[in-house]
């Protein structure tokens, strides 16, 4: 499966880009125009699909606006590298787009955003037309960092078939969660499946999918690394007591977790939205082989429910995992340019943008002030889908999709409320907590692990204080 339709590619490196920024932002004119008074933009989608569908909304734009557009696709996994480079060159794009909240935040901390374009962009499209999670997210105190398009979830997926003939509940909980792994763990399948390859950003973001349900931060108010605390002492005893005694044996990552899922041979697993349309058999390369998928193909669709936020005995309220994408103008560039290509993008161009991938491009924003819902009402009926096109509403069930379209306004995120996003994104480079999560799944003592991740993010912590 290609590197741009994992949830866990979109911050990699980032503490490599924090100590070489502050290097070469001395070197930086940034946004350094075309003589026709072009602009450059960069967006983290290499697909060829992906970047043709792009392209002829850019093409849309400069027939519109006269303004020409060079695009340069960024693959992921090199886009912290090539900003670097670019921010030597003084050769720095004029919009980037696609950009995760650790990259803006990231970005930010290096100064190298112009905010007020940014403000300029959301007060033009209407503040109250974005979820009001997404602009806190991307909000730094007063300063509008990045103009938030699309989220991604990151989902507790279960077998309704297999739940119901239990008479077991929904697993909106940890002790619902464990409950059902128990009743439901037999030698043909798996109560769960989920991450634990250590060094991977999967590992680390199921992690916190399940932590932040039971209050377990990365950091408090204070700024100082909680990971010890006992709230993520229990969220990692609990995740390792889950894949230990109820999962299936090897260190898990994207690919497998999906394919135990897929082959019938777990009753739970946690991935993100970019899996919905390959369970619903619409992606060769990726389809469902469980017993019953031979004759329909999206009878795992059919048949799996979906939980937004998990709830851990010692969390205030249920919380949610997920990742907010953006658009967001480079400091120098050519304002006017970019200002008015990223309108465009979140006007006319936004249904074409999140039609390049529905199921993992929820609007975050959801309408306009003619017709507050247009975007997510317009957004449930969009085909998904890579060798088969159909709409999500073809295969889920009502509750999923409101429950998709819900999502986005209950995300939470470790450390960006603690005004430590630039922590958040340099621990995506050596991933401690990935590697705790792997130790207590194979058998570790949950707080010594706990203390040992805790003094590693001190460490990056020192390091880009």
């Amino acid at each position: 499966m290609p590197t741009t339709r994992r949830p866990a590619g979109r911050a990699t490196s980032a503490a490599a880009l924090a100590a070489c920024a502050a290097l070469v932002l001395a070197a930086c004119s940034g946004g350094d125009d075309d003589a026709d008074g072009g602009i450059t933009v960069w967006i983290q989608e290499d697909l060829p699909d992906r970047v043709a569908a792009t392209q002829e909304i850019v093409d849309g734009f400069t027939s519109a606006s006269g303004i020409a557009v060079e695009l340069v696709p960024v693959g992921e996994d090199q886009f912290n590298q090539l900003l670097i480079s670019a921010a030597a060159a003084g050769d720095l794009p004029d919009v980037i787009g696609g950009v995760s909240l650790p990259q803006v935040r990231t970005l930010s901390a290096n100064e190298l955003l112009d905010v007020d374009a940014v403000a300029e962009v959301v007060q033009t499209l209407g503040e109250d037309t974005f979820t009001g999670r997404a602009l806190e997210l991307t909000r730094d105190g007063d300063a509008q960092l990045a103009v938030p398009s699309e989220s991604w979830l990151q989902l507790l997926y279960y077998r309704t078939d297999l739940f119901e003939a239990a008479g077991l509940d929904p697993p909106t909980s940890y002790d619902a969660i464990l409950a059902a792994a128990e009743e439901l763990d037999t030698e043909d399948l798996a109560g769960f499946v989920g991450a634990t390859a250590p060094g991977d950003a999967f590992t680390e973001q199921t992690f916190e999918h399940v932590a932040l349900g039971n209050g377990c931060e990365l950091v408090d108010e204070g700024g100082e690394v909680t990971l010890d605390s006992p709230a993520c002492v229990e969220a990692l005893d609990f995740y390792g007591t889950l894949v230990q005694e109820h999962s299936v044996p090897g260190a898990q990552d994207v690919d497998t977790v999906r394919a135990s899922y897929f082959a019938g041979q777990a009753a739970m697993f946690i991935w993100s939205t970019f899996v919905l349309d390959e369970m619903a058999g619409l992606r060769n390369d990726a389809m469902p082989s469980c017993d019953e998928c031979a004759e329909n193909p999206a009878f795992l669709a059919e048949n799996t429910g979906v939980v937004t936020a998990i709830d851990g005995p010692s969390g205030g309220e249920p919380a949610q995992f997920g990742e907010v994408t953006s658009w967001t103008v480079v400091g120098e560039s050519d304002r006017d340019g970019a200002v008015a290509f990223v309108e465009h993008m979140m006007t006319d161009g936004y249904l074409d943008w999140i039609a390049i991938a529905p199921e993992g491009k929820v609007p975050v924003r959801v309408g306009t002030a003619e017709n507050p819902t247009e975007f997510t009402d317009a957004w449930a009926e969009l085909p998904v889908g890579v060798d088969t096109k159909a709409p999500l509403a073809d295969f889920y069930a009502p509750e999923v999709l409101e429950a998709l379209r819900a999502g986005p306004e209950g995300l939470s995120r470790w450390a960006l409320e603690q005004g430590q996003g630039d922590l958040l994104g340099a621990t995506q480079g050596e991933q401690p907590v990935a590697t705790a999560v792997n130790e207590v799944s194979s058998g570790s003592e949950a707080r010594s692990t706990a203390e040992t991740a805790a003094e590693a993010v001190r460490s990056i912590q020192e390091s880009v204080s």
